[in-house]
């Protein structure tokens, strides 16, 4: 990724106004995912931007990928701490097993730490040794790193983590060059601390490095020698010969016993053999009899005293909430807002002022298509007649031939039945930090415009937004830390459900509050499952005789407080859970365009565009193509 998108020679060119940087910025975004995904050999592969200054994605992420959002200023510097992070993570795709890594992952929390951080830096020495321009962003990104951590103000050896320690000496031996300057002081102390053995095992994970299995077992050892865990590899190859010789007497019990033998077989002996063999029977079901116990353990939960659902359980009569075990550790630090209440009307007005300056020229593309529809809605409304009808209603405007010809019957007309249904439209749109800058000021103003010309034609519109209160679990983690780390604690983040503008709301009332999405420190995470299953509880209980959903997004659904202590697609899963029940089993009609991320994989109705400048004529022509379909039968809500 050396040579991509290298852009102006001078990035803090002064003469550069905002919407060329931030074009620049995402063009540097569309080119870094390209070439990632290229490198990778994953042409689907799931990658997001995100703000902040961003270490390395934990590997526990899966093969989801994620980056750093590139700043407007975007200066060389920060070129290739970005274009590192993708070169790692895009090596990671090529070279790692995911569910070999996490078949011998360590239980113990730091040894899992140095655990991952071996493997990455197998990762990277394997795949960057024929790639001289990937080997060049890697060894800038070790460099930034450790300046960032200061190891060349370190005087002890003790200042130094064993994840940091190892990990450094683990590339030294794997590629055969020596780490950055600053840590090589500090670094020499601290190898002068293990005992020998943990370095006969640096020796051979440099033999294996090519061999991920022999890799792991080889770390293990490392990991052992220091202390950091327990040196489980004879074990492993115990329980290897075990299942060899289990094996081997499963094949001599296939062989029939003698017919003599078999007649002299006592009643006791066959109840003793018949007991035996029921627990082999029910090891061939386990998936059944494991599905069967958690049914049984939510029955029993169900039949409890009832009191009030507190962390780490599921509140009841949601639908949804709980599909595939999903739940939040607790709800009390949630929220649902409007949006006047996050911010003082003098700030709303500036940052509105703002979203209009930084639009300008989009606002006469996007209004044109939106006069497009308004007309096809006007046409779906208006009035029609059928007329000379034998009954209905007396129509006076022929009433004339009557008086020229008595013999001539009266005639009547009746009005036609109109395909257009009162219709309300709900817009969830992403607030998560990847959407910072073009897209999030580009959805912004699709929403407004969108409200305004539907709200002429008779059709009430809600906005609504979804983000998190804070990076890295807020007050949700805090909670789950002090009641000391309970395993599988579910959605681990504090909720911030934004209302923009409610559907009985007038667009001049709420046009100020769109501009809340451009206010510095909003955006953060993304938790995408539970903000659909929040926008649909909303719409569905609405009069109107036709709901729409739009979801607007572009990325899948990350929260990394969450992730780190549940399985890598436990938000996604519960997504994918809560599409199919709205697509299925609800009169809502759900539909989502996705920015430069396929959403084509989650929803029936789905357009996925690479620039945030499709936005407004994509989301206009999809609803026009909703509005224009003739009338189908629809799946009966269950």
């Amino acid at each position: 990724m050396a040579d991509r998108t290298k852009g102006p020679s001078a990035p803090n060119t002064p003469s550069l106004s905002r919407e060329q940087a931030e074009k620049r910025a995402d063009t540097f975004k569309q080119a870094t995912s390209a070439a990632l995904r290229a490198i990778g050999g994953q042409k689907e592969a799931d990658v997001s931007f995100h703000s902040g200054n961003m270490p390395l994605a934990p590997i526990s992420l899966g093969e989801k990928v994620r980056l750093q959002s590139p700043s407007l200023n975007l200066s060389e510097e920060e070129r290739k701490r970005i274009r590192g992070a993708a070169d790692a993570q895009a090596l990671r795709l090529k070279h790692h097993d995911f569910a070999l890594h996490a078949a011998r992952q360590p239980a113990e929390t730091q040894a899992r730490d140095v655990y991952d951080a071996l493997e990455q830096a197998r990762i990277e020495s394997v795949g960057a040794r024929h790639m001289k321009g990937v080997a060049a962003n890697l060894r800038h990104r070790l460099e930034q790193d450790i300046r960032v951590s200061g190891l060349d103000r370190m005087t002890e050896a003790s200042q130094l983590s064993p994840v940091v320690g190892l990990e450094l000496l683990a590339r030294e031996k794997l590629t055969g060059q020596p780490v950055p300057e600053p840590a090589q002081a500090i670094l020499e102390k601290w190898k002068q601390t293990l005992p020998p053995n943990a370095l006969s095992a640096l020796d051979e994970m440099a033999k294996h490095q090519t061999d991920q299995a022999a890799y792991a077992r080889a770390s293990r050892q490392l990991m052992a020698a220091c202390a950091l865990t327990e040196d489980d590899t004879a074990s492993e190859d115990m329980d290897a010969n075990n299942d060899s010789s289990q094996a081997a007497d499963s094949q001599d019990d296939s062989n029939p016993p003698p017919p003599d033998q078999e007649e002299n077989t006592s009643p006791q002996q066959e109840e003793q053999e018949e007991e035996i063999s029921q627990p082999q029977l029910m090891a061939g079901s386990s998936e059944s009899s494991s599905e069967f116990a958690e049914e049984e353990r939510d029955a029993s939960m169900g039949e409890g005293t009832g009191e009030a659902a507190g962390p780490g359980r599921q509140p009841e009569n949601e639908p949804g909430l709980t599909a595939r075990g999903y739940h939040p550790y607790t709800t009390q630090f949630d929220e649902e807002i409007r949006a006047e209440e996050l911010c003082d009307p003098e700030e709303l007005s500036r940052l509105r002022h703002q979203l209009d300056l930084q639009l300008a020229t989009l606002h006469g593309v996007v209004s044109r298509l939106a006069n497009r529809l308004q007309r096809r809605l006007m046409a779906q409304q208006t009035r029609s007649w059928s007329f000379d009808l034998e009954e209905g209603i007396l129509d006076a405007g022929r009433l004339s031939r009557i008086v020229v010809n008595p013999m001539l019957s009266l005639s009547y007309k009746q009005e036609k039945d109109t395909e257009f249904r009162d219709t309300v439209v709900t817009l969830l749109i992403d607030n998560s930090g990847s959407m910072r800058g073009r897209p999030i000021s580009v959805a912004a103003s699709c929403g407004d415009i969108l409200a305004r010309t539907l709200e002429r034609c008779g059709v009430k519109v809600e906005i609504l937004g979804f983000t998190t209160r804070a990076w890295k679990g807020g007050q949700s983690r805090e909670l789950w830390l002090q009641n000391g780390k309970p395993p599988e604690p579910g959605r681990l983040n504090d909720l911030r459900h934004i209302i923009y503008k409610s559907a009985d709301m007038p667009w001049r009332r709420a046009r100020t509050n769109l501009g809340l999405m451009l206010r510095e420190g909003l955006l953060k995470e993304n938790i995408d499952g539970e903000a659909l299953l929040w926008a649909w509880n909303r719409i569905k209980n609405r009069q109107e005789a036709r709901k729409i959903l739009m979801v607007i997004s572009d990325g899948a659904p990350v929260d990394d407080s969450t992730l780190s202590v549940n399985p890598a697609s436990y938000l996604e899963d519960h997504l994918r859970a809560v599409i199919d029940m709205i697509e299925n089993r609800s009169p809502v009609e759900l539909t989502a365009i996705g920015i430069g991320h396929d959403v084509t994989r989650y929803y029936q109705k789905a357009v996925t565009i690479t620039d945030a400048e499709e936005l407004g004529g994509t989301m206009l022509q999809s609803l026009s193509a909703l509005f224009e379909e003739k009338r189908r039968p629809r799946k009966r809500a269950r």
